[in-house]
């Protein structure tokens, strides 16, 4: 007879209920842990503290009662597809067969430039997505990479990245959206969905405020206001709860004014679960319910930390049970901590393994038969190829240099970044992130660096490399060579930046972060160097966050940026540099002038921004946010608004027509920004809210408009309530945040309207 919780026929509820009736205490625990079999055999960091918290219990005894989640089956070392699957399988079984209720485990992965997986695509780094101001491609690539995790037994994903930037020296740039809650927004969200859309579950991190750490230290604490919380660090996690779909979220490891967000119950309980609605799982990330106790000090044992957790709403302690298992089960035995806290987080998961499939009495754990998996398919290479073209910020071409001429006899390409394919992966791409812990092992995937990329482009032209220098490291011997070549050729194209690492072992990534925004190691002086041969320099950064380029702004002949751009990046930036491709990506953050220029955030108060001789610091960026060029030109023109004055509950439809004013088919980014120039506090002196990708042909005109909400203007008032207030509004659109093309203003009319989780989050935008 088929247990009630095994019967796919019957209410996800109703089966929850009777399995937790059945349940001892262990094994409900067991629910919410995991285990992470193998890390102990892993040489080197892939997760912080891994070196003193990796256990070396074996995956039987760890899962006797049960287990919630297994951990990282693909992402700890290199393993074919086909055999990772099928030892997944195996574990499942082993765990099915070898526990009295048989439930099988959630398995989760790292999926932040695609599954972080052996031989799987590598994608452009999640600030490459913003700079391509594409949500819909996103979605595209999100349902890709879940498609490619289904097919090998994986259930959850440890992404997206939902914290805005709020200090460029923060390591962790690369894995966010950028500066701009409303973008991150609508990039996360599109995400998600497509994550979600492929039966894989989302996991919105890191929940929150984990960005604004002082001095951007990793894991440093946020000295943060509620009105800046608010209005800045949550909009992103609710638009992916409400328009995405989010099914899971993971605590920051951060304390924001001194509360750690793993214990904070108003944060993960009353405002996401009874405010927003959420019903998910909220994980821990990799052990921050042990770190409340070795890092926060906020407990004295791992029992405590277990404690604390749970109450505030932690569900599942990742990536290995520690404080979850018995030092919390002798915590509720002994009536300490309640054992209805315990099941209102069971019920949570194995309503989550409910949807999955995985109660189901015909539940199978299925592997492919023979080696036919592919996590790199042409279709996915093409994705990756897209939004790496999409992503590429042309900065500067004042004499237009770019696109090189066909015709180029010579061309020097120098720098650390030239020759070396892994430059163009993020910290969480496999060949970074693991492969390092493993020599010997190639990609797995095709990869093409500049130099075999632009060899390919230009199959008449002389190129010589010359590294110049290492990315990091002090060492000038490379200077003399790399000049030498740059006198001898046409047009030199310096290829600089970061490599993405872990823990210190990159110049970007997790644990990664900068003293200072100028480029690394004697990066800066190499390009010195080389614009004083007098050689056109074409000045190519590939980096993880903005570093400042105002010293070059007018002697460079060209300014490229890109984000980490894939396993498509060389062909890509070499398609940019010949004109088969036409640049269309703009600045999700902003490149600032100077090294020190920080904090540099577009999304700032009067007070903010350059204080005309109040201050000697002028913040002013050598390139602002939502800039990029193309090798044609666009013209606005035709402003129209619906209406003159609105209701503080009301709309109005802001529209132009755009033109292909150029000789070469091209896209455009349409903007539309918004300010409050008086208001009851000191509001953002312009702020995105909307924008769309229009793609036109010479001549070519098209209509775009947006339909704004006035909920898209609230903010948190005097009172710490969110209101949309009675007033002028200044509605610009433009092509970046300070090359404004049309404006207008809008009055609303009527009291001051308190809104809640229900208002317009998004502005809706329409190209006829």
């Amino acid at each position: 007879m088929t247990a009630p919780w095994a019967d796919p026929a019957c209410p996800h509820d109703d089966r929850v209920e009777a399995l937790l009736a059945e349940m001892t205490l262990e094994e409900k625990l067991a629910q919410l842990g995991s285990s992470w079999p193998g890390v102990e055999r892993v040489s080197g960091n892939v997760a912080p503290m891994q070196d003193v918290f990796a256990r070396h219990t074996d995956f039987a005894a760890a899962s006797k009662n049960g287990l919630g989640h297994l951990t990282r089956p693909f992402g700890t070392k290199p393993v074919e597809p086909a055999d990772g699957a099928r030892q997944l399988a195996v574990m499942q079984r082993e765990l099915m067969a070898g526990t009295r209720l048989g439930i099988p485990a959630v398995a989760h992965e790292e999926c932040l430039t695609g599954f972080t997986a052996y031989r799987a695509t590598v994608f452009p780094a999640a600030l490459a997505w913003a700079a391509a101001f594409d949500p819909a491609l996103v979605e595209r690539m999100a349902h890709a990479i879940g498609t490619s995790m289904r097919q090998v037994g994986v259930h959850q994903g440890l992404s997206p990245v939902l914290d805005v930037v709020r200090d460029y020296r923060w390591g962790r740039v690369e894995e966010t959206l950028g500066e701009d809650p409303y973008l991150v927004a609508m990039t996360g969200t599109a995400y998600v969905r497509g994550l979600e859309s492929a039966g894989i579950i989302a996991t919105l991190k890191h929940f929150a405020g984990y960005s604004a750490s002082k001095a951007a230290r990793n894991h440093a604490p946020v000295s943060m206001g509620p009105r800046e919380f608010t209005d800045v660090i949550l909009p992103p996690f609710e638009m992916a709860i409400r328009e995405g779909g989010a099914r899971s979220v993971m605590n920051s490891y951060a304390d924001v004014d001194g509360m750690p967000a793993g214990a904070d119950a108003g944060l993960l309980t009353r405002l996401l679960r009874e405010e927003w609605g959420f019903e998910g799982t909220v994980v821990s990330d990799y052990w921050s319910v042990a770190f409340l106790r070795t890092m926060h000090r906020i407990a004295a044992t791992d029992g405590e930390a277990a404690a604390r957790a749970l109450e505030a709403g932690i569900d599942v302690e990742l990536p290995d049970t520690l404080c979850y298992g018995e030092p919390l089960a002798e915590l509720v035995r002994t009536g300490a901590v309640s054992e209805d806290l315990v099941d209102r987080a069971v019920r949570r998961v194995l309503r989550q393994k409910a949807e999955l499939g995985l109660l189901d009495a015909d539940f199978t754990p299925e592997a492919p038969a023979g080696n036919s998996v592919d996590l790199d398919p042409p279709a996915h290479r093409a994705l990756a190829r897209e939004l790496a073209e999409q992503s590429i910020v042309l900065l500067d071409n004042p004499a237009g240099l770019l696109p090189l001429s066909p015709d180029a006899a010579s061309i020097a390409l120098v720098g650390p970044c030239a020759n070396d394919p892994n430059a163009f992966f993020g910290c969480y791409s496999f060949p970074n992130h693991v492969l390092p812990h493993h020599p010997g092992h190639d990609n797995g995937i095709e990869t093409r660096s500049l130099l075999e990329a632009l060899a390919a482009e230009f199959p008449s032209a002389r190129i010589a490399y010359e590294p110049g220098c290492p990315v990091r490291d002090v060492d000038r011997s490379g200077f003399d060579a790399a000049v030498t070549e740059a006198r001898r050729a046409d047009v030199c194209v310096a290829v600089v930046g970061d490599r993405a690492g872990l823990f210190g072992a990159g110049t970007s990534g997790e644990g990664c972060d900068a003293e200072d925004l100028a480029l690394p190691g004697v990066q800066a002086e190499l390009v010195e160097a080389l614009l004083d041969t007098g050689t056109p320099l074409v000045l190519l950064v590939v980096s993880g966050r903005p570093y400042a380029l105002g010293a070059y702004t007018d002697r460079a002949a060209a300014v490229v940026q890109v984000f980490f751009p894939g396993e498509e990046g060389g062909g890509a930036l070499a398609g940019v540099l010949s004109g088969r491709v036409n640049p269309s990506g703009k600045l999700p953050v902003q490149i600032p002038r100077t090294p020190g220029g920080q904090p540099g955030t577009y999304l700032h108060a009067p007070l903010g921004g350059h204080s005309q001789g109040v201050s000697t610091l002028d913040p002013t960026p050598a390139y602002p946010f939502g800039h990029g060029l193309s090798y044609t030109t666009f013209a606005y023109d035709r402003l129209e608004v619906s209406a003159e004055e609105i209701p503080t509950d009301g709309e109005v439809e802001i529209g132009c027509r755009v033109r292909n004013t150029g000789e070469r088919t091209g896209a455009e980014v349409v903007q539309l920004y918004t300010a409050d120039p008086v208001a009851q506090l000191p509001r953002p002196v312009i702020q995105l809210t909307g924008f769309t990708r229009v793609r036109l042909d010479p001549g070519e005109e098209r209509r775009v408009s947006f339909r704004l909400h006035a909920d898209r203007l609230a903010y948190t008032g005097p009172e710490l309530r969110r209101i949309v207030e009675p007033g002028e509004i200044t509605v610009m659109l433009g092509t970046s945040s300070t090359d404004i093309r049309l404006t207008a203003g809008v009055h609303l009319t009527g009291p001051v309207r308190q809104v809640g989780h229900d208002r317009v989050l998004h502005t809706s935008a329409h190209v006829d």
